[in-house]
């Protein structure tokens, strides 16, 4: 019993490790090359304009994604003054990494729905691939979601830092604390349900446009068993 367990919990390891890395690097890539985009050179001194996963962890954020399926990535410095305008700047760099995790789960769902359009279902090389591309759509959309959430240093703590000036006293009042913050609401499951739910919502609606577009059967969601996210900007 607890063999065949610890067996599951590796075939799950083997999936889920390698689009946990993919994710994070996309995520960070996408804030570093949008602020270089906008002029700031920052993000290339440091080296983060890679696609190397080692440039881009984060010893604790990377310890919570492989125990609670959601954390972090070491933050991409950038350098605002290099920017036209500031407040759209920010802005743009702090969504950058989520919408780069969306599309690249409606990518992962894309290729899982032309595997099994196409593939051999009998064949294990599709079977993998099939089952890589639905961890990496369920985690990608997992981090994309948990970085809206308006806790600092996420994503989402950005945006509503620049469209409501005022939040900025208060969130410079928490940010100390803000990783004791996030560990306490990850390992107590506050987040489990919203998080799930849009997750959830997230998944279905891209797999019901690749379900149509290949004429496969309809997916109702990402299954709830896996929920995952993370990131800085």
């Amino acid at each position: 019993m607890y063999l065949n367990y610890y067996i599951q919990q590796l075939r799950l390891l083997i999936y889920t490790v390698p689009v946990m890395l993919i994710a994070i690097t996309v995520h960070e890539f996408a804030h570093g090359w949008v602020s270089y985009k906008l002029g700031d050179p920052t993000p290339k001194y440091e080296g983060r304009l890679s696609l190397n996963p080692l440039r881009h962890l984060d010893l604790i954020g990377t310890l919570c994604l492989l125990f609670f399926h959601m954390g972090w990535a070491k933050p991409v410095r950038i350098n605002t003054a290099y920017y036209r305008n500031k407040r759209q700047g920010i802005i743009w760099v702090s969504l950058a990494g989520p919408v780069a995790n969306f599309l690249t789960a409606f990518l992962s769902l894309l290729i899982c729905g032309a595997l099994m359009r196409f593939g051999n279902s009998g064949n294990s090389t599709v079977s993998i691939g099939v089952m890589l591309c639905y961890y990496s759509a369920v985690i990608n959309i997992g981090l994309g979601v948990f970085n809206l959430i308006p806790i600092p240093p996420l994503d989402g703590s950005n945006v509503v830092e620049q469209m409501y000036p005022g939040v900025f006293y208060f969130y410079q009042r928490i940010r100390p604390y803000c990783t004791l913050i996030l560990l306490i609401l990850l390992a107590t499951g506050v987040l489990s349900r919203p998080l799930s739910t849009a997750n959830n919502g997230i998944f279905a609606a891209m797999w019901n446009i690749i379900s149509t577009l290949f004429s496969i059967g309809t997916g109702g969601s990402s299954g709830g068993s896996i929920s995952s996210g993370g990131g800085y900007i």
